[in-house]
């Protein structure tokens, strides 16, 4: 089986969280007897788009296409597929609930683009993504195709050795004591202010490793406090070894307002990280307050979390050894096996929820 499996604008994105879902699947496909193909054309991706937009067709075949984004190659793709009979494939990395607040404008265009996207991913013979909780979010919009859940997985050989990285990183960024930190791009919605808050009513260091923009496209609440930083709080922006990241930390805060999954939450896992999460829906089909994670709804109950792990190592620990055995269960592995049953099945028109 020869199966495209395509991420447009993908330069631009290796630093975000849907450049790690595509590229966990490409390796979770390694593993098994599905060729891979990333592009569909072999030219630029301005002629490749337009070829197909006018029909002329694609130089390269496949079996099933597999598009990771929403935008107009992936349209074009879409388009290919369906004049050729194709099956397609959409991944759900986007939403119109997790697009907001996200970047300067987001909130506001999240309607529309929320039409957008029950109108695309109803082009799939199948939509992808990675929770129930995201299954639910589409199906209330609704999108009219199956949607199956796949979780995105994590690549746990990717971090190994992030041991080794602990002193270098936080002799670099001069972290001290029980580290909170957070790894991915810097947004509101990912709990920016919270993080911040907490930073300034407690005494542990804080750190954001991932990166973030002050320019036109930044939020005011992400510029506000990269600018107005509590002094123990670092952002890092971007670091070419994310492994340092979490060598240098040891309390992993993810006070994301809407996820579809987080995936940096599952990086943290794999290295035995404690995890502090917000309470939201997403979180509940995955994680245990008590056994892998602790969770908050407010500020008060994120401070007591914190306080209380920096008082109970013990705890620290117990809760990290969970939380790798939860982040187990995410192998790449299993992932490979989810996507080619989902390959079989688009070919041989069984699919279904």
């Amino acid at each position: 089986m020869r199966v495209l499996n395509y991420l447009e604008f993908a330069s631009q994105l290796d630093r975000s969280g849907i450049g790690t879902a595509t590229d966990q699947q490409r390796a979770a496909l390694a593993t098994t007897d599905v060729e891979v193909v990333t592009s569909p054309w072999p030219e630029s991706v301005a002629a490749g788009a337009a070829s197909l937009l006018r029909g002329d067709g694609v130089v390269r075949d496949y079996d099933v296409a597999h598009c990771n984004l929403i935008g107009p190659g992936s349209l074009a793709v879409a388009r290919h597929t369906n004049r050729n009979d194709i099956p397609l494939v959409l991944h759900s990395h986007v939403t119109r609930e997790d697009f907001a607040e996200s970047f300067r404008g987001s909130t506001a265009v999240a309607p529309a683009l929320g039409r957008y996207l029950k109108w695309f991913y109803s082009q799939a013979d199948v939509v992808l993504c990675p929770s129930e909780y995201t299954k639910r979010t589409l199906e209330s919009y609704p999108v009219d195709a199956p949607i199956r859940a796949i979780s995105n997985g994590v690549d746990t050989d990717a971090l190994d050795g992030f041991e080794d990285l602990r002193d270098e990183y936080r002799a670099e960024y001069d972290l001290d004591g029980m580290t909170v930190f957070t790894v991915g791009n810097v947004f509101e919605r990912k709990g920016l202010t919270t993080f911040c808050t907490l930073a300034q009513e407690t005494d542990y260091d804080f750190a954001w490793f991932g990166p973030y923009d002050t320019g036109p496209h930044a939020s005011k609440k992400v510029r506000y406090w990269v600018e107005h930083a509590p002094e123990n709080v670092t952002f890092t922006g971007w670091i070419d070894d994310i492994r340092g990241a979490f060598g240098a930390g040891d309390v992993y805060l993810f006070a994301t307002k809407n996820e579809n999954q987080g995936i940096a939450v599952l990086e943290a896992m794999a290295c035995g990280k404690a995890v502090v999460l917000r309470d939201i829906p997403v979180f509940e089909e995955f994680y245990t307050h008590g056994h892998d994670c602790l969770k908050c709804s407010t500020d008060a109950e994120f401070r007591r979390a914190l306080d209380l792990l920096a008082r109970d190592p013990d705890l620290r620990r117990r809760l990290g050894e969970n939380a790798r055995e939860t982040a187990a269960e995410h192998s790449l592995d299993r992932v490979g096996d989810r996507l080619v049953e989902t390959y079989e099945d688009a070919l041989s028109g069984r699919l279904t929820d």
